[in-house]
């Protein structure tokens, strides 16, 4: 997973590391488009925040092209499987050796093994972090197994903060954790940015080891 990380987060190219259209930090609206055009899904809203508006607080701008990427990955894999039917028909045609379809079967169970490893990481980390005005809610946008962005709350009291975990924000992930033990997401404090560290600190706690850079 850090390798993958290290290895997208220096790929050239301005189009995909430009600063997304239709980033406003100053009120948190979100993005317009973030992987694709398609709008984001959202998990109900928690009540009483309906109203509210929510304060971004972390960016990590790579999450564009990981999206990219778990699309491409669940493309390849479907194309891989598809491709097995007409493989066993090949070879009770005589069109195929066994040696041949157990290469097509082990490249396609190997396709469905990295699909699921990528699909577990993907959907677990964090392209952008908001927290509601009255700091009580906090929204995690993630993937989904398509690739596409979804939108997930969490009590800003439910949130384990960081200085409570034996994570350190040098490391390239520090988890998201709840008290509730429900869904662990990854934090890369190493290649995102925290956009406003006042509101951060409130829900993670005080993190004096961060780069001043960050």
């Amino acid at each position: 997973q850090a390798a993958l990380l290290r290895a997208v987060s220096r790929l050239p190219g301005p189009a995909v590391w430009r600063p997304l259209y239709g980033l406003q930090c100053c009120n948190g609206q979100d993005f317009r488009r973030w992987v694709g055009s398609r709008s984001p899904t959202s998990k109900e809203k928690p009540p009483g925040t309906e109203t509210e508006k929510f304060q971004m607080i972390y960016r990590f701008d790579a999450i564009r092209a990981f999206g990219y990427v778990s699309k491409l990955k669940v493309a390849q894999t479907a194309l891989t499987v598809l491709a097995l039917p007409p493989g066993f028909y090949w070879y009770s045609q005589g069109l195929l050796t066994f040696d041949n379809l157990c290469l097509m079967g082990g490249i396609a169970g190997f396709a469905l093994a990295m699909l699921y490893w990528m699909s577990y990481f993907f959907r677990r980390l964090v392209g952008i972090l908001y927290v509601n005005e009255s700091g009580t809610m906090l929204r995690v946008a993630h993937l989904t197994f398509w690739g596409w962005r979804q939108d997930t709350y969490c009590p800003v009291a439910e949130v384990i903060p960081m200085t409570e975990t034996q994570d350190r924000p040098q490391e390239i992930f520090v988890r998201i954790q709840q008290y509730s033990g429900k869904q662990t997401f990854y934090l890369t404090l190493r290649y995102g940015r925290i956009l406003d560290r006042a509101r951060f600190t409130q829900v993670f706690g005080m993190l004096d080891t961060l780069n001043n850079n960050k």
